[in-house]
């Protein structure tokens, strides 16, 4: 099928193209480039420097292109920067889907696929692992922009007949990460290891997240092309404190020291988050293959061989 990939220079949309091109698929990348890198871009994609809030081009791109799906992964990604300046947050997050959106009716585009946040949308659950059904009771703009472009995603399928799928990614993470432009403690922790500075957990690091490998997150975006109009978790499940996470990289790595130091908690963040991913399993005919000792090995080993490049 023609995909048109938005965001696709950035850590997760550059596996999404992979997997996509691997399957076949005809790919038209979008990225502005602002976090997203060329050397993320798959060579066999056609690429375009583009911002999604520039509607005049998106059109053009679509009039020519003639996409039969939209996977949607630019955004503004930073919880902390969505706090500090929800309207820039919103311009991207929310005008930008829209201006899709509307082109997707325009253009009758079969199939939007948008890459949502299932950390973030849920605020604070009484209920871990949360299921889809849980309510969504953001507490930053970042979650509160991806939950209604969820809701207009819905209100285009309900009255235009367009088909959705929204992934609600857990706290994704793996090869290619920016450490700098993108979210991902991760990443940053593998980044300050190396550059032998500590690494700095927010608050007393009982916090909790669902941490989901990228390639799995990779192969949820191949089956949803077909998949039914829905919300799906892409989660794995399970919780990890940050000092976890602290204590699984000093177990991979090797010549290295990992040093901790704390700091204040930081407001809009939710102190624990799973994502039960039954549904995903039942309906998506997805579950994560990669658990986090292997992840972790894996991106740690990537971070140490592009150190120096």
């Amino acid at each position: 099928m023609k995909i048109l990939l938005t965001g696709g220079a950035g850590f997760i949309g550059s596996w999404v193209a992979d997997g996509l091109i691997q399957e076949g698929h005809e790919i038209l990348i979008i990225d502005d480039l602002s976090s997203g890198l060329e050397s993320n871009l798959n060579r066999e994609a056609e690429f375009i420097k583009c911002d999604v809030r520039d509607k005049e081009l998106l059109s053009k791109i679509f009039k020519d292109f003639k996409p039969e799906v939209i996977d949607h992964h630019a955004a503004q990604i930073n919880v902390r920067a969505s706090v500090d300046d929800p309207v820039h947050d919103a311009e991207i997050n929310i005008i930008g889907s829209l201006n899709l959106l509307e082109l997707c009716r325009e253009h009758s585009v079969k199939k939007f696929i948008f890459a949502s946040t299932g950390g973030a949308i849920y605020g604070e659950p009484e209920v871990l692992p949360a299921p889809e059904d849980t309510k969504a009771m953001p507490i930053s703009p970042y979650g509160t922009s991806k939950y209604a472009v969820e809701k207009y995603m819905n209100y285009y399928h309900q009255i235009y007949g367009l088909q959705y799928v929204a992934l609600r990614y857990s706290n994704v993470y793996g090869p290619r990460q920016n450490p700098h432009g993108e979210a991902g403690v991760v990443a940053i922790f593998c980044n300050k290891i190396l550059a032998n500075e500590p690494c700095k957990i927010f608050g007393d690091g009982t916090q909790t997240r669902d941490y989901v490998y990228v390639s799995d997150v990779a192969s949820a975006n191949i089956l949803a092309v077909a998949a039914n109009s829905g919300c799906y978790n892409i989660g794995t499940g399970v919780e990890t404190t940050v000092l976890q996470l602290s204590r699984l990289l000093s177990n991979s790595i090797k010549g290295y020291s990992i040093d901790v130091e704390h700091t204040d908690a930081r407001h809009g963040e939710v102190q624990s988050i799973s994502l039960d991913n039954s549904y995903s399993k039942e309906n998506l005919g997805w579950s994560p293959q990669i658990d986090i000792n292997e992840g972790i090995s894996q991106t740690w080993k990537w971070f140490l061989e592009n150190s120096t490049k």
